[in-house]
């Protein structure tokens, strides 16, 4: 081995990092937009068309997990911990994942999404995912702490929302919808919806660990 081969298998690569953490938030945030677009429209063959869009944007996030995963195994020096950066990865992750299940399931469950707790729930991702993209977009200089502290409280504060709104929508779809099958398929996407909000936090509690280490 070189000694430039050397020299570059020690020097940290964070552009490649912080560029593939962003471009994953990025994604994050339009497929939260895209959630709300998928249960704002009622046509299903309309709504079909926005749900290859959270499709596509779900797999290439998928391509962006699986890089940084391969940039931690080639990189001795990463910009903060291994274990941090695998943990971000992932709830990230999750968090797309979620966002394309929940949409998935409604054009394949049949749901009119004329439900005014659907609605409310998709418009508290939307929040949580541009939370989220705020947050990461400033890890690469943490010179605007403000933004990114701003940014974690806000999706807890979102989570916190989200639990109450699903319990109140369980409580109003259990005591109007009469028709067992619905009940069960609605309950079904509230309940990944929700879990959507989770893994907000699960990301925001990554890069609050981030940001107390190396602030």
């Amino acid at each position: 081995m070189t000694f430039n081969s050397i020299i570059q298998f020690f020097t940290p690569k964070d552009k490649i990092f912080y560029s593939l953490f962003e471009e994953v938030a990025i994604n994050v945030a339009e497929m939260g937009k895209l959630m709300k677009e998928v249960v704002a429209e009622p046509d299903f063959d309309k709504r079909a068309v926005i749900i290859k869009k959270v499709e596509d944007l779900e797999h290439h996030n998928d391509n962006l997990t699986h890089q940084i995963f391969i940039e931690l195994g080639k990189n001795f020096i990463t910009p903060f911990d291994r274990e941090d950066i695998h943990y971000l990865a992932t709830s990230l992750d999750d968090i797309c994942d979620y966002i394309y299940a929940s949409s998935k399931k409604i054009n394949l469950y049949k749901i009119n999404t004329n439900d005014i707790g659907m609605q409310k729930m998709a418009d508290i991702i939307v929040l949580g995912a541009d939370a989220i993209k705020t947050a990461v977009l400033e890890l690469r200089n943490m010179k605007n702490m403000r933004n990114i502290t701003d940014a974690i409280v806000k999706v807890n504060s979102f989570e916190n929302q989200a639990d109450d709104l699903f319990d109140l929508s369980i409580e109003k779809l259990f005591d109007t919808e009469t028709d067992i099958k619905t009940l069960i398929k609605k309950r079904e996407i509230y309940q990944i919806m929700e879990i959507v909000t989770d893994k907000f936090e699960d990301a925001a509690n990554v890069i609050e660990t981030i940001v107390v280490k190396y602030a």
